[in-house]
């Protein structure tokens, strides 16, 4: 090997097989992995899958935003070509991976982030000399990267919504919700802050990503200033005057009896809910006066109100989000609110489809 990339590694053994782990600048991706014609190739003769264009300015946009404290996963990559290994003389696992410049290096999980980040380098180029960590693996033919790709992604578990929302610290709605749920005791109790399905003998009634759908829809188009104080307060009176949930606390109905008997622990109930703070929220209107007369509303599933708004003919839960739009009509005819003009025509289309039965 007569000219060669020399990075500083540490050798690891995986199934017998030696990799090795190695800390890159920035501005030698582009270099180590340049742009081929790999997309026009037939995908059985690919090593990985088609590059989504649309997630590249996502991501980098992720980097340039967050630009003091982003975070990514080291890339891992297939040496096509000659190499060698140079141990250090006081630790054998540490020393130099010397490869041929006429090697070819296979990306085999991280080519949108490599994409992104040379990106986001034309932005801003002093990302060029930080670096991103790489995990090297000696390449044996097309089959051995197709299936180092295809491990090391059907093994990945994406995390669930509510956990996202629960760890993240740049969204503020994710940081207001959380902080929202936490402060008031029921919620609290009774919501699962890492699934987004509960089982249906969870100890859970909600999910943190049910409220943090239906916050999103409180806030619609507004701004987001005093939004937690808000939140804080209408969730809160919604929590006060619901009296299935009183009667839970208090112990007066089990929770099997709650979800099997009642609508009011449904996602698409709290939704509606959603919808009906973004009134309060949009005209700036003190939400107590009304929400008190939640505690009149029939939440049981059988009651007629539901038919067609939130129960569907096979006599399951509708989801979608006609019905949350028509489930929060049915909360603010009980509780004196106007509808306005589209929930209105929902409301005729509504009548109509129950007279034809």
């Amino acid at each position: 090997m007569d000219y060669v990339y020399r990075f500083p590694v540490v050798r690891g053994i995986q199934a017998g097989a030696e990799y090795y782990i190695a800390m890159v600048p920035l501005k030698m991706l582009s270099k180590l992995f340049p742009s081929d014609d790999e997309e026009y190739v037939l995908p059985e003769y690919r090593a990985q899958r088609k590059i989504n264009e649309s997630r590249i300015p996502i991501i980098s946009k992720y980097i340039l935003d967050n630009r003091e404290n982003y975070v990514f996963s080291a890339l891992a990559a297939s040496i096509d070509g000659e190499f060698d290994f140079k141990a250090n003389e006081n630790n054998s696992d540490t020393g130099i991976l010397e490869v041929s410049m006429d090697a070819h290096f296979l990306i085999n999980d991280g080519q949108h982030r490599k994409s992104a980040i040379l990106a986001a380098i034309k932005e801003e180029p002093s990302l060029e000399n930080e670096t991103i960590s790489i995990v090297f693996y000696s390449d044996y033919g097309l089959k051995r990267s197709q299936q180092i790709f295809t491990d090391l992604n059907k093994n990945a578990v994406k995390t669930s919504n509510s956990i996202s929302e629960l760890y993240d610290s740049r969204d503020d709605m994710a940081v207001a919700t959380r902080n929202v749920i936490w402060n008031i005791d029921f919620l609290n109790t009774y919501t699962d802050k890492e699934k987004d399905i509960l089982g249906k003998y969870s100890s859970s009634l909600f999910t943190l990503n049910t409220f943090y759908t239906a916050n999103k829809i409180i806030v619609g188009r507004n701004s987001m200033d005093n939004l937690e104080n808000f939140l804080q307060k209408y969730w809160e009176s919604v929590v006060k005057h619901m009296r299935l949930w009183q009667e839970l606390q208090n112990g007066e109905i089990t929770k099997v009896d709650l979800r099997e008997n009642f609508i009011a622990t449904q996602s698409i109930v709290i939704q509606a809910f959603g919808r009906l703070g973004n009134y309060f929220y949009t005209n700036n209107i003190d939400c107590e006066k009304y929400i008190k007369d939640i505690e009149k509303i029939n939440w049981s599933r059988s009651s007629k109100n539901w038919y067609l708004r939130a129960i569907g003919k096979n006599g399951r839960i509708i989801t979608n989000k006609k019905a949350g739009l028509l489930i929060s009509n049915e909360i603010k005819k009980k509780i004196g609110i106007p509808l306005s003009n589209e929930e209105k025509l929902a409301e005729e289309k509504l009548k109509k489809d129950k007279s034809r039965g």
